[in-house]
């Protein structure tokens, strides 16, 4: 039960970054949200919670971009999170597909309305996660939230730009501040590591 309230509290956490960012972006970009987030104590280094924070992240940005309607944002987003939670932790070892990679997928298939019975827009989402799956999977393992988090925002940046003609505000390089963290971090094998760290809250786990 404590471990469902904490999830609750992360995933609470994340609409609330991506709602305040919507209605008031003040210069920041979706890489303010994903910091405000993992930089929050109470948001663990590696946590099912990702599988909700990058979908939640691209639908704040381009819903914003786009001129939504606040209202139809809200919607979009508590259905993104409502499928998000549906991927289960560990997803990434244990099925073979990282959640933050389905959560592209997530993302493209609530933006566009398409189910499985839709025609042009069903290959759009299943390439969404394959291609962000693929960038991860170059990586290699073990799991890293943060690492792949970040892969998977660098490559929808890409693909929303050349599908949906929506440029994301997500800068071609990010620096990880958490692999102090990661017991498990690959350090300079990673394309995101730092080896002097900014300071960051310490994560709870």
């Amino acid at each position: 039960m404590a471990a469902d309230c904490g999830n609750d509290r992360s995933f609470d956490l994340i609409t609330a970054r991506c709602l305040e960012y919507y209605r008031a972006p003040k210069g920041r970009g979706p890489m303010d949200i994903v910091r405000e987030v993992m930089d929050d104590a109470s948001f663990p280094m590696h946590n099912f919670a990702h599988h909700y924070l990058v979908p939640a992240v691209l639908m704040a940005e381009v819903c914003l971009r786009d001129g939504t309607p606040e209202a139809e944002f809200g919607k979009k987003l508590d259905e993104v999170r409502r499928r998000a939670r549906n991927v289960l932790p560990a997803f990434c070892g244990l099925y073979g597909a990282c959640g933050a990679a389905v959560g592209c997928g997530i993302f493209m298939s609530v933006y566009t309305g398409t189910t499985p019975l839709s025609k042009d827009t069903w290959s759009l989402c299943n390439y969404a996660t394959a291609g962000a799956l693929s960038e991860m999977a170059k990586l290699g393992g073990p799991r890293c939230c943060k690492r792949n988090t970040f892969a998977a925002l660098l490559f929808m940046k890409k693909y929303i730009a050349q599908h949906l003609g929506t440029v994301v505000g997500v800068p071609d390089g990010v620096a990880c501040r958490y692999s102090k963290f990661n017991n498990e971090c690959l350090k300079e094998k990673c394309p995101f590591y730092e080896a002097e760290d900014c300071a960051a809250p310490e994560p709870r786990a």
